[in-house]
């Protein structure tokens, strides 16, 4: 982060690492690093289908799925409506790879990456554009017994304090609390 050696009038380099930019509080960093800008994109939401992996020259993976996030907000008339929106996402390479193994339609993922706009021609001759999001990393923020398979890639850890919440009988079946709400 950026640090002045001495203070500037508007500076204060005493603000914590985590707090507001730097820039709110310095005109001498918003002059000399104006330059500096940002194309960053936050998705959290559910896949809306299965990510298509395919494979180009050089054997370079690129998976394209989509992300529907939804907004919750009142009408006029103080009803609740939610509204959809959906994304292109594109991951490259080893991303495209982890994409194929561990998203599911359903899921719920995070994703962080950039915005991206590129026009091509369809097979008709016409000009289409499309609005993407690069993918820089992803995770999956399911729990791993809901997730699509019942389980993740890794083994469960090991609980040496025991599982209060579902119990075993002796014929083997297992009681969970099914009403609870998580």
């Amino acid at each position: 982060m950026f640090r002045q050696k001495k203070e500037e009038p508007g500076c204060r380099p005493d603000t914590p690492i985590n707090c507001k930019p730097m820039y709110l509080y310095c005109p001498v960093w918003l002059k000399t690093n104006l330059h500096n800008m940002v194309n960053k994109v936050i998705l959290i939401g559910n896949l809306g289908r299965d990510p298509e992996v395919r494979y180009l020259e050089g054997n370079v993976a690129v998976a394209k799925f989509s992300v529907a996030t939804n907004e919750s907000y009142k009408d006029k008339k103080g009803d609740w409506q939610t509204a959809t929106e959906w994304h292109d996402v594109v991951a490259w390479r080893t991303l495209a790879e982890r994409a194929e193994k561990q998203l599911k339609k359903g899921s719920q993922v995070f994703v962080e990456g950039k915005l991206t706009h590129r026009k091509y021609q369809d097979k008709d001759g016409i000009e289409r554009y499309v609005t993407e999001v690069v993918a820089n990393s992803f995770r999956v923020l399911d729990r791993r017994d809901s997730r699509p398979g019942g389980h993740d890639e890794e083994p469960p850890a090991d609980d040496t304090m025991g599982d209060t919440s579902s119990s075993m009988t002796t014929s083997g079946e297992q009681h969970a609390d099914d009403d609870l709400p998580f």
